[in-house]
């Protein structure tokens, strides 16, 4: 009889023991919530023991978290642009306790949502909608994030940082955008064959000069004396061949006639 009572005591007590434990993996961090109050110090990775009557632990991720927004943009000139923006933070849990106590748990939608409308309607509202499509988007992230973070990285939350993913522009804008880059892209062409023309032109005016170069140089090298040489040669040339030829000359400069002509 007294060995059981031992064991159901035992039992009893493993049963109490077991849901005073839990694990707090990689990546998060626990707060011990004791009759209503968060203690100050987060519990790091590891096993955490607690009294499960008087104590509940609240783990807090401190990973990088993606939250995905859809909402229309105003721009400078008063339009709305549909975008998808994704902002990317994560929890700093040293400070898990102070945000969980002001906050709760539902930080996403009572803090980060409202703040990120209300910076990307401010941002926004600096810029053209073309800008939107252009090189200034990256511009436009950063001013959105650095004002995000103005607001929330005293509550603890990190905003690592804000895409813009997908713009839809209205469509006689992004009509009137595309017409924009092709007739760029048809300057860029034209500037293109501009260029190649010249070069051509440049080839051709090297090649005249060189021609004329030649030609000047050969003509300074054609003194009297060059040229009775070449009549010499000439004369040889005629006496070698076996064709009858009837040769016309002052002594100076031969010229040839055949001897089948009609």
């Amino acid at each position: 009889m007294r060995s059981l009572i031992r064991f159901v005591a035992l039992c009893t007590a493993v049963f109490l023991l077991f849901p005073s434990c839990t694990i707090v993996r990689e990546g998060e961090v626990g707060v011990k919530r004791t009759l209503g109050k968060y203690k100050e110090k987060p519990l790091d990775k590891g096993v955490a023991v607690f009294n499960p009557f008087i104590t509940a632990v609240q783990k807090v991720s401190t990973q990088t978290e993606n939250m995905e927004v859809e909402l229309n943009l105003p721009s400078k000139e008063g339009l709305n642009i549909r975008a998808e923006i994704s902002i990317l933070y994560s929890v700093d849990g040293t400070r898990a306790p102070e945000l969980l106590r002001q906050i709760g748990t539902n930080y996403e939608r009572s803090v980060i949502l409202p703040v990120f409308r209300s910076a990307v309607a401010d941002v926004s509202a600096r810029y053209f909608a073309k800008d939107m499509h252009t090189g200034q988007r990256s511009i436009i992230e950063g001013a959105i994030m650095e004002q995000m973070s103005k607001v929330l990285l005293d509550r603890g939350l990190i905003v690592e940082n804000v895409l813009v993913k997908s713009i839809q522009l209205p469509a006689n804008l992004a009509r009137s955008i595309e017409e924009k880059l092709e007739a760029e892209q048809q300057a860029l062409r034209m500037e293109f064959v501009l260029q190649q023309a010249r070069q051509e032109a440049d080839q051709q005016r090297i090649r005249a000069e060189g021609t004329r170069d030649a030609q000047l140089i050969i003509a300074e090298g054609l003194t009297a004396e060059v040229l009775r040489f070449k009549s010499i040669e000439a004369f040889l040339e005629l006496s070698r061949s076996p064709n009858a030829k009837v040769i016309i000359s002052n002594g100076e400069m031969p010229v040839m006639i055949e001897g089948n002509q009609k």
